[in-house]
């Protein structure tokens, strides 16, 4: 199916790896023009093995509102304009609340809160100019469930939601369109290798999930594909869950 996104200028950060670098190169096999940033300068290797010259790198960082100012910017320079922003830079300290600390905190809310506030209020200005813009925000399943030792990232994830929906109510009638993407259970390097460490713990994982298997960083690709693509221009302000539906299950006590 041709989603249209040939020649689109789409700007992702948390681009170096998983779900950010699997969004890049989907976008690029759509014909896309791509600004991937990302703070790690791993990124500038990522971006080389992908070996288009429609996609650029730049190293910034999120949770500086003046960093994403100048990403917009260098978005616009290389490529005449930005159709999509994809804030999908996030990430979690897992610690019982009562542990955490104060700094611990602080990072959390400014990676997932405040990277994703200064991308859009980077974007939004010329996004406006041009009459049309789209913007995708990755939440989390903890942003739509609580979640043992996940009250910060949680309540930042959360946030992000409330954030993109008001982005659709307040701007939708000028051409923005703002959704979530909020995945479930991901099959990254770090939980794969944490399974391999339980008896059998990706069999027992998979079993809890209804669709029977983890997800990967290529099935949001998929779903942000759609998302920025006009076949979505009526959907504005939904959080699209991609969890094989393990937010649909009702949560009960269970004797199994």
């Amino acid at each position: 199916m041709d989603l249209g996104l040939q020649g689109r200028s789409v700007l992702i950060t948390g681009a170096a790896s998983g779900i950010g670098l699997a969004c890049v190169k989907a976008f690029a096999a759509e014909g896309a023009r791509v600004l991937a940033v990302d703070v790690s300068a791993a990124l500038h290797g990522a971006v080389a093995d992908i070996g288009s010259d429609n996609v650029k790198a730049q190293v910034a960082d999120v949770t500086d509102a003046a960093q994403m100012q100048a990403a917009v910017a260098r978005a616009v320079a290389e490529f005449g304009r930005l159709d999509v922003m994809f804030p999908n830079a996030g990430g979690a300290i897992p610690t019982p609340t009562e542990q955490q600390v104060l700094e611990d905190y602080r990072r959390i809310m400014a990676l997932n809160l405040d990277g994703v506030y200064f991308a859009i209020h980077a974007a939004l200005p010329l996004m406006l100019a041009q009459g049309k813009g789209c913007f995708i925000v990755t939440s989390s399943g903890a942003g739509l469930n609580a979640a043992p030792g996940l009250t910060a990232y949680g309540a930042a994830k959360a946030g992000v939601i409330n954030m993109a929906r008001s982005i659709a109510t307040e701007f939708g009638a000028r051409g923005i369109r703002a959704n979530v993407i909020a995945p479930g259970p991901m099959l990254t390097p770090p939980v794969r290798e944490w399974l391999a460490g339980i008896p059998q713990g990706y069999e027992r994982f998979c079993q809890q999930v209804p669709s029977g298997r983890m997800g990967t960083a290529e099935d949001i690709a998929n779903a942000a594909l759609f998302l920025a693509s006009d076949r979505a221009d009526f959907v504005n302000g939904v959080v699209l869950p991609v969890d094989g539906a393990l937010h649909a299950r009702l949560s009960s006590p269970s004797l199994d």
